[in-house]
């Protein structure tokens, strides 16, 4: 019934709804490894996360076969791995050393990184609006650090060391989608991971009890789920459409926060969070009309000429 009411709606709602899911996942992820920090060191919680992410996919990886690793870019996919598991060992340590909305609310600048990496790397051509947005953006950042007015310490560059990393495994996958399937990037991903994390985790290693084994599980369950969802999102309707409610994780993440741990995010970090995403929504929205004017401009081109 509720699957029938669900293809029922229009692309954009069903986009709106599974972003908007995806990103209740993620919330409830951040708080499964605050609360396993308590036993487990974050490397330790990578660890676990990637293996029963692993498991939950076996049958996926069933299902397509084997045939979905093949691929003549291996060297890539362990450069995605190698970046992936620094970003989510800082993105994990944020979790567990910040507040909850303030880690988040740092990392939504992995947009603005993608755009200078893009510029960068890909040599994509980037205009002055997506610039000037990229740095309103990033001054969105300055609001929340507010260097100056109050102590800045190490712990608050982990969620933006993480976002910088993210967004260069944003431009790998981008790379990537261009000879290899979504499956194949996806399982070489968490293929690659599990051993990466298990051999940086060792160092600190300690045994975890039921209980926190249970919520280590939990966390690799719900990551498969919200990234599922989040892709599927993207596949029925445009970025600019739906990237705004990726921004729920904020008051999502920030009710828990305080329901849990009593923790009360300030008024800088909601205003620098409200820059970061109008700056990042507002890319999404130039990206979106500039590939409808290079499609215009390709249909065009592609139209049979009229022969006078």
């Amino acid at each position: 019934m509720v699957i029938d009411r669900f293809e029922r709606l229009s692309g954009p709602v069903k986009g709106a709804l599974l972003m908007t899911g995806a990103s209740f996942g993620f919330t409830i992820m951040n708080v499964l490894i605050r609360e396993a920090s308590a036993e487990l060191h974050p490397t330790q919680i990578a660890f676990f996360r990637n293996l029963f992410a692993t498991l939950f996919m076996l049958p996926l990886l069933h299902s397509v076969g084997f045939a979905a690793l093949r691929t003549e870019r291996l060297g890539t996919h362990v450069l995605r791995a190698l970046i992936g598991i620094v970003a989510m060992t800082t993105w994990f340590t944020s979790v567990t050393v910040l507040p909850l909305a303030e880690a988040v609310s740092l990392n939504f600048t992995v947009p603005l990184f993608a755009v200078a990496g893009a510029a960068i790397f890909l040599k994509e051509v980037v205009g002055i609006r997506r610039w000037s947005a990229t740095l309103v953006g990033f001054l969105g950042v300055l609001v929340i650090l507010r260097p100056g007015f109050q102590e800045l310490h190490l712990d608050m560059a982990y969620p933006i060391v993480a976002a910088f990393c993210m967004a260069i495994s944003v431009l790998i996958v981008k790379s990537l989608s261009r000879t290899d399937s979504t499956v194949t990037i996806v399982l070489y991903m968490n293929l690659l991971l599990t051993p990466l994390s298990f051999v940086i985790a060792l160092p600190n290693w300690a045994w975890p009890s039921a209980y926190v084994l249970m919520l280590v599980a939990g966390v690799g369950g719900v990551a498969v789920l919200a990234h599922l969802a989040l892709t599927r999102a993207y596949a029925y309707a445009d970025a600019s459409a739906i990237l705004p409610f990726d921004y729920t994780r904020l008051p999502f993440i920030a009710l828990l926060g305080y329901l849990l741990y009593g923790e009360v995010p300030d008024g800088w970090i909601w205003a620098g969070a409200g820059i970061i995403a109008g700056a990042t929504i507002y890319i999404a929205h130039r990206e979106a009309a500039i590939a409808r004017t290079r499609k215009t401009i390709q249909a065009a081109a592609d139209a049979p000429k009229e022969r006078p």
